[in-house]
C-alpha cells in the first residue's frame, strides 16, 4: 500500500503551542467514553444475518476519516497527516485470547464487510499479537462485548509516546426503542482536544441514525462473522 502523507508545518501551525505543551508530558493522552444509540444498526444487520462487528468497525473508520486530527502521527519529533488511516481490531480466538486483525478501509461498505468478516475468520484460525509492518496509518479498535463500561484506561507505549488514536466500544443495553452503547476514544493530547473528540461521535451517531440509508442488501456472499 501505497503512503500517503503531508507533513505538518509546526512552525506555523496553529497548534504548535498544545502540541509542544503536551508532547512534554510523560503521559499526554485523554480518553473521553460516551453512549452512541446503535438500535438502528442492530437490527439491520439481524434482518441481514450480517456481522454487526465489520459494520460498526467500517462506522468508527469512516467517521475518524472525517476528522483530520484523528489522522494526524508525530514521526520523527514532527507531525504528518495521512490522506487515510486503516481500522484495526481485536478478535477473540482459542483459549479466550484476543489477536489483533488488520483492514484496509475502502467507502465502498459492502466491499469492506466482505474483506473484513473474511480477515477476521483467518485471524481466528491463525492468532496473532505480532504487529504489520506497516507505520502509523492505523487506528486501533477493540470490543469489550460483556461490560456496558462507563470509562475506559488503554496500555501505549509511553517511550516514545505512541500518537495513534484507541477507539473501544462495550455491551449495548436495550432501553426501550434504544440500544446505547459505551464508546470510548483515546487520544494524543498534543493532536486531538475535545472538540476533536466531539466531532468524531457527532459523526459516528450521525453515521448511526442513517444506517437504512447506507447499509448494503445481501448479495450472495457470506458476511456473517
Amino acid at each position: 500500500m501505497s503512503e500517503k502523507v503531508r507533513w505538518i508545518d509546526i512552525e506555523n501551525w496553529p497548534r504548535r503551542g498544545h502540541f509542544e505543551l503536551f508532547t512534554s508530558y510523560a503521559y499526554p493522552y485523554f480518553n473521553l467514553c460516551a453512549d452512541v444509540d446503535v438500535s438502528r444498526l442492530v437490527r439491520a444487520v439481524k434482518a441481514r444475518k450480517t456481522s454487526f462487528t465489520a459494520h460498526l468497525v467500517h462506522v468508527l473508520a469512516r467517521a475518524a476519516n472525517a476528522v483530520p486530527e484523528l489522522r494526524h502521527r508525530i514521526r520523527e519529533g514532527g507531525v504528518v497527516e495521512h490522506a487515510v488511516v486503516h481500522p484495526a481490531t481485536t478478535v477473540l480466538a482459542d483459549n479466550d485470547l484476543f489477536a489483533f486483525c488488520f483492514f484496509d478501509y475502502v467507502e465502498d461498505v459492502a466491499d469492506f464487510v466482505h474483506s473484513a468478516v473474511g480477515a477476521i475468520r483467518r485471524t481466528r484460525e491463525n492468532p496473532s499479537v505480532a504487529f504489520e509492518p506497516r507505520q502509523d496509518d492505523v487506528l486501533y479498535t477493540t470490543a469489550i462485548p460483556w461490560v456496558s463500561f462507563t470509562s475506559m484506561m488503554h496500555p501505549v507505549p509511553t517511550s516514545p509516546p505512541d500518537s495513534i488514536p484507541r477507539i473501544a466500544w462495550g455491551r449495548f443495553r436495550i432501553e426501550g426503542d434504544r440500544a446505547p452503547m459505551p464508546l470510548s476514544l483515546h487520544a494524543h493530547h498534543g493532536l486531538v482536544d475535545g472538540i476533536h473528540a466531539g466531532r468524531f461521535f457527532e459523526q459516528v451517531q450521525r453515521r448511526l441514525d442513517e444506517v437504512e440509508h447506507w447499509i448494503p442488501e445481501p448479495d450472495g456472499r457470506d458476511d456473517a462473522d
